[in-house]
């Protein structure tokens, strides 16, 4: 048990792993429900106390119920109904994670996660109360689910390399773009079925997916404000070390330079330090190479790119 609780510490004391973490705060968030949704029943042979407790964290499409719990219009993100909601949501998050924090770093994961739940939430709220067709669902509507920030997840990594393939049993080959199209459509197509909000949530957090590694691509990151608040909150309850190291390359040029005057000769010596930080890689070049990537896929790059491209991502 204690080297259960030892790794999963470690897994959250690696800064290089959003993705994982993201994943396991799905799964415990799970498991806190049933074991509370299961305790709740054996002991007051109902489950009006947990829905009542699930409804502080689950998101509902009225606007007067948003107005008293507006954080829950990320929590809902976190909540799952049943195991294979679960399973599929974070086993596509899984794979298709991997390829936004390859390509652009590990930080832009949890932007897309939180950015696509958010998107997909509002866009879910405001259809249902925009469009008459389902003004009758929204006094009683709610969401719950990570489906929209898998959806942001998938739809950017398709943007981002939509030529990258991959390889699925009885299928063979696949590029990631045909998979994301092939989810927007199903979900548009399912818009008049049960699971409207959700399909609308859906669409929503596809839409941010594809926005945000558009923008990401001009220079411009709609996540900053994500990445600030986690730094913000890992100053206040990260100790930090009580020295910092740092190594700088330090190049010293010497110049000499000799003068004579009637008293004899006189040497004169001027000594220049030049300070060269750690080679960056330009944004120019990474740009070009994930227009490359765009073109004609990820094996194109040649092993020089590929180390460049390497080195940016950590760099993120």
């Amino acid at each position: 048990m204690n080297t259960f609780a030892n790794e999963l510490r470690n897994v959250f004391r690696n800064d290089n792993n959003t993705l994982v973490k993201i994943i396991v705060i799905c799964v415990i968030v799970y498991l806190i429900q049933g074991i509370s949704a299961v305790t709740l029943l054996l002991s007051l042979q109902e489950y009006t106390t947990y829905n009542y407790l699930e409804s502080f964290f689950t998101l509902p499409a009225s606007l007067d119920k948003l107005l008293y719990r507006p954080w829950t219009v990320l929590s809902y993100a976190f909540l799952h109904a049943d195991p294979f909601h679960l399973f599929f949501n974070m086993i596509f998050m899984y794979w298709f994670g991997r390829i936004i924090v390859e390509f652009i770093g590990n930080k832009h994961i949890l932007s897309l996660f939180v950015l696509g739940a958010i998107a997909g939430g509002l866009f879910y709220i405001g259809i249902y109360n925009l469009i008459p067709f389902f003004h009758k669902n929204v006094p009683h509507a709610t969401l719950i689910g990570a489906s929209a920030a898998v959806y942001a997840v998938v739809v950017g990594a398709a943007t981002l390399v939509p030529n990258y393939t991959m390889y699925f049993l009885f299928i063979g080959p696949v590029r990631i773009k045909y998979i994301a199209l092939g989810y927007v459509v199903i979900s548009y197509i399912s818009l008049a079925g049960s699971n409207a909000g959700g399909n609308l949530a859906h669409l929503g957090g596809a839409l941010m997916g594809y926005i945000y590694i558009v923008q990401i691509k001009n220079g411009r990151d709609l996540g900053v404000f994500i990445h600030r608040f986690v730094d913000f909150m890992g100053r206040i309850f990260v100790r930090k070390p009580k020295m910092k190291v740092v190594h700088r390359r330090t190049t010293t040029v010497t110049t000499h330079t000799t003068t004579t005057n009637t008293k004899g000769n006189v040497q004169r010596t001027t000594k220049t330090a030049v300070s060269e930080d750690a080679a960056t890689t330009n944004q120019a070049e990474i740009d070009a190479i994930l227009d490359k990537i765009s073109a004609t896929g990820y094996d194109s790059l040649s092993k020089e790119e590929k180390q460049k491209l390497f080195k940016a991502s950590q760099d993120l």
